[in-house]
Order: C-alpha cells, then structure tokens, then sequence
C-alpha cells in the first residue's frame, strides 16, 4: 500500500514538473502573440507601413532613415560604435539615451538580439530605428536600472558611427 501511494506521488510530482515547462512554453508563445499585435497595430497607427520591414520571422522591424555609406560584412566579432536612444514603445518612455557618449559593443556578446538582427541592415554613419517585441529584447526580465518593465517591446533609433572587423 505504502508502494503503490509513493509511486502515485512520484507520478503526480514527475508530471506537475512537466506543466511548469509547458506553462512556461505557453507564457512565451502568448506574450509573442501580443507583442506582435501591439508592434503590427503600432505599425499601422504610425504610417510606418511602407518603410518598417520585418527581418524574416523574427517580429523585429526595422526603419532604415539612412542607409549610411560603405559594404562592411557583420560577424560575431565586429565591433560597433554606435549612438542611441531606447523608449517603450507602449508608453513612449526614454529610458536610455547615449547623447553625446558612443558606445562600442561587439555584435556576438552583450548585446539583445534585435540589436544583432538591426544593426546589419544599415553601414558606417546610418541610423536605423529598431522595432523590437519583448523576445528579441529583455523578456519577462526587469531592468530596473534602465527603467524597462518586464514584457516591454521596445523602439530604439541607432546612428552607426564606426564599424571595426
């Protein structure tokens, strides 16, 4: 009897833990589908439909407001000096502004991915406005230092100002 009430909570225990990952499978999937909808009626309430293009199936879009100048391939190991703002988009709050600091970072570590996917689209001395869903960004993750809310999608305009391989 004592056999059989172990194996039963073994079971019950074995199988609760594979709800937590599926619930945290379906937190992701539901929170892509509305970061994509906020970006897509975004896009439309602001005109952006002729000019924001999608990088293939990613949901982060990209406004290139000047292509900038030159044929720089993109590695992992390119180092980027750029200048930046970064708002919510939801709300239109600055949370980040560089001025007149530009930082480097290299495309492969310390930097989200919609950054990694943007950044490319455009050469030396270009800007590019970066449209990203929370995915492509910080996630279900604060930022409490830079002011961003979990879940934020995020608009960052970028100046590429030197690209070094």
């Amino acid at each position: 009897m004592k056999r059989a009430l172990v194996v039963i909570l073994f079971v019950a225990a074995a199988l609760s833990a594979c709800k937590k990952t599926l619930v945290g499978e379906e937190r992701y999937l539901e929170q892509a589908a509305k970061d994509d909808a906020i970006l897509q009626q975004y896009i439309i309430d602001n005109n952006l439909e002729d000019v924001a293009q999608k990088i293939d199936t990613s949901g982060v879009y990209v406004v290139i407001e000047n292509p900038g100048t030159g044929n720089a391939v993109f590695t992992n190991s390119t180092l980027v000096t750029v200048g930046f703002t970064a708002k919510v988009l939801t709300t239109g709050q600055l949370v980040y502004e560089t001025g007149n600091f530009h930082p480097s970072y290299s495309l492969g570590s310390n930097i989200i991915k919609a950054w990694q996917l943007g950044l490319p689209q455009i050469q030396e001395g270009g800007t590019v406005r970066i449209l990203t869903p929370s995915r492509y960004a910080y996630g279900p993750y604060e930022q409490p230092t830079l002011g961003i809310p979990a879940d934020a999608i995020l608009d960052f305009t970028i100046t590429l100002y030197d690209i070094q391989n």
